[in-house]
């Protein structure tokens, strides 16, 4: 039985080579492929893959939110990061929400589906750059350190900042969300009190120091 791949990046060069090498391997069928973590989440529930290689920073909704999202609804669905950044925030944060696996753009194409068969198989994968030691001190600091108001908005919220900080207009992102712009302007009044933060300058500082958004995106 073949293992379905849906892949997930905002380049389309990498999802064109990734696709072309991926047919490729025998017992491996690509389904589909996106470049928008939301439409990443839709087709998850559409076509229920088994692996899902998810890039990590992406306009809209980010790989990690959408790791979250799609783990949280589809546990059997694996997903693997496959991304530039090997900063160990951004590997505890994609193994929280979710993923059993991360890869750097920079390995060869073998490392990738050696990671695929693991997940598949019901384990994780890390690259060797990646080690279990850093990820886990890093993540256990994180969980020793004091409450974050971040872990109070509510899914909608973290999309709704994310918006707000890549210079999304209210009537922009209630379009995106298919909500009126009187619930996106409720929605970030909310996010506002919850972060004690009070001009779209200061959230949009907070959404990078929080990862949901980058000045590379």
């Amino acid at each position: 039985m073949s293992t379905k791949v849906l892949l997930v990046d905002d380049h389309a060069i990498i999802r064109e080579g990734l696709r072309s090498l991926l047919e490729k391997e025998p017992n491996i069928e690509v389904v589909a492929d996106t470049d928008d973590g939301r439409k990443a989440r839709d087709l998850v529930r559409e076509l229920s893959p088994d692996v899902v290689i998810m890039d990590i920073t992406m306009p809209g909704l980010n790989g990690i939110e959408a790791t979250r999202q799609i783990t949280a609804e589809s546990p059997h669905v694996k997903v693997i990061a496959l991304s530039i950044h090997s900063k160990r925030r951004y590997v505890a944060d994609m193994l929280s929400a979710g993923a059993t696996g991360y890869i750097l753009k920079e390995c060869l194409f073998d490392e990738l589906v050696q990671a695929i068969q693991a997940v598949v198989a019901g384990g994780q994968y890390l690259s060797p750059r990646i080690t279990d030691v850093v990820v886990s001190d890093y993540v256990k600091r994180l969980s020793a350190t004091a409450y974050s108001p971040f872990e109070a908005l509510t899914t909608r919220e973290r999309e709704v900042l994310q918006l707000v900080a890549e210079g999304k207009s209210t009537k922009q992102i209630a379009l995106e969300l298919h909500v009126s712009t009187k619930t996106i302007e409720a929605n970030r009044r909310q996010i506002m009190e919850k972060l004690d933060r009070h001009s779209v300058a200061e959230l949009t500082k907070y959404a990078i120091r929080e990862g949901l958004t980058t000045l590379e995106t």
